[in-house]
């Protein structure tokens, strides 16, 4: 019998995909969500039976001004983000009125508070 590893099926690099993303739950309120994204540029959203991915190139944002008025409502925060969100990959940043999620760490820097140093 011949072992395989997950790399020959899936494949691996090194190199950064430059991508960021997330799943959401395949619900009301993360069907409204992914309509707003599916509107913005870089943004490739794919809906599958339980979840939605939200998928980026460089940064995905998701701003809750945004996001309210397409659900109707008056405030969309965190919160309410996190009740539909289940995992992401990148760099993500909270804010008060929106989430950033960065492919590259180095991206997020300012947000962050930390300076970039030069690697010798």
């Amino acid at each position: 019998m011949t072992e395989t590893k997950s790399t020959d099926r899936f494949g691996f690099e090194r190199a950064s995909s430059n991508m960021c993303g997330c799943t959401l739950m395949n619900s009301q309120t993360g069907n409204v969500i992914a309509n707003v994204m599916r509107r913005k540029e870089g943004v490739k959203v794919t809906e599958l039976p339980s979840m939605i991915r939200v998928d980026a190139v460089d940064r995905v944002e998701f701003d809750y001004d945004e996001i309210a008025e397409e659900l109707g409502v008056d405030t969309f925060e965190t919160s309410d983000l996190e009740e539909v969100l289940s995992t992401h990959y990148g760099r993500m940043v909270r804010l008060d009125d929106r989430t950033l999620i960065f492919a590259n760490p180095e991206d997020a820097a300012e947000y962050l508070g930390f300076d970039l140093v030069a690697v010798r």
